[in-house]
């Protein structure tokens, strides 16, 4: 048995994929203006204090500690942020 085909067998029919958008998650975005999650199965990230506040200032973030637990779409804007600076990454 090949590799797609075990991928098949433990993969879930479309109608039980669907109901999983619903998700509620546990970690919220720590970025002021978002409401979403920052859970790692929601594609949340963890970046440090210093970072998050190059982008969103120290008024733009809800808690302070040594990182910052973002979700995906925030990640992504920090990403487009910091693009020109290469020691990001």
């Amino acid at each position: 048995m090949g590799f797609k085909k075990r991928a098949r067998v433990n993969r879930k029919p479309k109608e039980e994929a669907k109901d999983d958008d619903g998700d509620e998650g546990e970690i919220p975005c720590d970025v002021a203006d978002c409401d979403k999650w920052a859970d790692k199965k929601f594609g949340g990230r963890s970046i440090a204090i210093d970072n998050a506040i190059d982008v969103w200032g120290e008024d733009g973030l809800k808690r302070d500690a040594r990182r910052v637990r973002i979700c995906r779409p925030c990640y992504r804007e920090w990403k487009k942020a910091k693009k020109d600076e290469p020691d990001q990454y």
